[in-house]
């Protein structure tokens, strides 16, 4: 019998309870004959020692509604869990919490004995002074005021609704304090993510195409020289024009991105998955709500904002920002809305275009396609039963989906699961494929990510009061779960890279590609740039 969070006729197991299921099932096939180590990952940098000002959040603002109970009644595995994924300056949130409560649950307490007092009050003055309680003996301000006048019993009710009024503002204060320390902690993490920074390699896709270095590695096989040689990709006109982090992709290169992008689609459509075209522009409390914040954990800025005039930022208008992802966007367009359990899962593919506004350094390992500013990925998004059985099967498929999508590109790739230092605030669990790349042999063995899958649970739709209505009436969150189907930059890079042939100085297109490329089966050197 699956053990499920919610669900009609289904007894309730608590988040911590399911994450902790012992069960696993294979992601993909066992590994090929061939086995390339796996490579220690650089140590994440700890979170800054401070947290970012929270924005003012607009009304129009899905109303969150966070499971603060179990946080207060776990606060050390929320602290460790903090600790865990590299977020130790919020690791005491949890015991802030507890505490902000008690003083809220203080100020409860005096607010209600004040209430008490006013509604006696109240009855005092319809009563008339020097009149005595005879319904309730424990009503004792009818006796104390029993000698004063009406103008001093009033005087007294104005005290107490203003004594009253100190506290409610000091209930909404408290409260809001303990909502934002809430909404800053990470999602708990699934049980069998390995702790620390060292990913898991679970098994590979094709054999490596060469276990020992070429010996030009080091110029011909980086796809920026490869690039350059055929005269498809121009870095130095996108840097005229907009800067480092850009780039111009010309003639076969732009095509192929289309193909990628056609590639990709017609793959994910044929098993199930239904297209959505999103917008680029989201507002940036759905950002927020998604798990996207402003900074990272390191304090590098993430996403590009939209200047406001003055007088929109003077009404309040919601802040616009870039899409990192189009599974912003997505996870957006059922926010504030209720999703019929016959519907569920919900699974969608969108094609757009994605802004980071932080690249990483400049450098070598970030030379080229790798590390941009703007580029065009194939995402899947989905909204799935709260069950963790049931949101496994649709993570497999999408993993499965991607295994597929790589492996007919003929790149090797290594599958990880990922660790808890890599995991984003809002996932569960994390899986990542890197593809090998000829150029990045001295970093981190070759190895560079192109594709990832997220389980997120109930963390984003309680952010954006996305809930799912089940057969029996009951409401509940949904969880999500979101992947990537295809990155075009890396991907494309991965090609150039691994497609290339020295002597003949071209490039060999993956077969499953050709239909979209007028059939070619090769980039050659017949265009330079002017």
């Amino acid at each position: 019998m699956r053990s499920s969070l919610t669900g009609a006729g289904r007894s309730f197991t608590c988040l911590q309870c399911l994450l902790r299921t012992p069960a696993r099932r294979p992601i993909y096939t066992p590994k090929p004959a061939f086995s390339h180590s796996a490579r220690r990952l650089s140590t994440a940098q700890e979170a800054p020692d401070h947290q970012p000002t929270p924005r003012p959040v607009p009304t129009i603002a899905p109303k969150p509604l966070l499971d603060i109970k179990h946080i207060r009644q776990n606060p050390e595995r929320y602290s460790q869990n903090c600790i865990d994924r590299n977020y130790k300056s919020l690791a005491e949130n949890p015991q802030k919490i507890n505490n902000l409560f008690a003083e809220l649950q203080a100020q409860h307490r005096e607010g209600r004995a004040l209430r008490e007092r006013g509604n006696a009050l109240r009855r005092q003055i319809v009563a008339g002074p020097g009149s005595t309680s005879q319904n309730d003996p424990a009503d004792t301000t009818a006796d104390e005021f029993k000698d004063k006048t009406r103008e001093e019993i009033l005087e007294e009710a104005k005290k107490v609704k203003a004594e009253l009024q100190v506290i409610t503002e000091q209930e909404t204060r408290l409260q809001a304090e303990i909502d934002r320390l809430a909404l800053a902690i990470p999602n708990l993490t699934w049980d069998e993510t390995p702790r620390g920074t060292e990913p898991e390699v679970m098994s590979y896709i094709n054999n490596h195409p060469e276990p020992e270095p070429a010996v030009s590695d080091r110029v011909w096989r980086s796809h920026v020289h490869v690039g350059a040689e055929l005269g498809i990709l121009d870095f130095a006109g996108a840097a005229q024009t907009s800067g480092w982090g850009w780039y111009y992709l010309l003639e076969e290169a732009a095509q192929l991105e289309q193909a990628l992008i056609s590639y990709a689609l017609t793959t994910a459509t044929r098993a199930g998955w239904r297209q959505v075209s999103p917008p680029s522009m989201v507002y940036s409390h759905i950002a927020s709500a998604c798990g996207f914040q402003p900074r990272d954990a390191n304090g590098e800025t993430q996403i590009y904002n939209i200047a406001q005039s003055a007088e929109d930022t003077a009404r309040g208008k919601p802040e616009l920002v870039l899409a990192g992802t189009a599974e912003i966007p997505l996870a957006g367009m059922k926010a504030d809305t209720t999703i019929d359990e016959s519907d569920l899962p919900m699974k969608r593919v969108a094609v757009s275009r994605c802004y980071r506004a932080e690249a990483g350094s400049r450098g070598v390992e970030t030379k080229g396609l790798y590390r941009v500013h703007e580029f065009t990925k194939v995402e899947m998004f989905a909204w799935t039963h709260p069950d963790l059985f049931m949101t496994q099967e649709i993570f497999e498929e999408m993993v499965d989906l991607q295994t597929e999508l790589l492996s007919g590109l003929n790149l090797h790739c290594r599958i990880l699961e990922m660790p808890t230092a890599d995991l984003g605030a809002s996932a569960t669990r994390k899986i990542d494929m890197e593809a090998f790349f000829p150029s990045r042999r001295e970093r981190n063995d070759g190895w560079g990510e192109v594709t990832s899958a997220s389980i997120c649970t109930d963390y984003q739709t309680r952010r954006l009061a996305t809930r799912a209505k089940l057969g029996n009436g009951r409401l509940v969150y949904p969880w999500t779960v979101n992947g990537t189907a295809l990155a075009v930059p890396r991907v494309l890079a991965a090609i150039l890279e691994n497609g290339w042939n020295e002597q003949e100085k071209s490039v060999t297109i993956p077969e499953v590609l050709r239909p979209w490329m007028d059939g070619r089966e090769k980039i050659g050197p017949r265009h330079r740039l002017n």
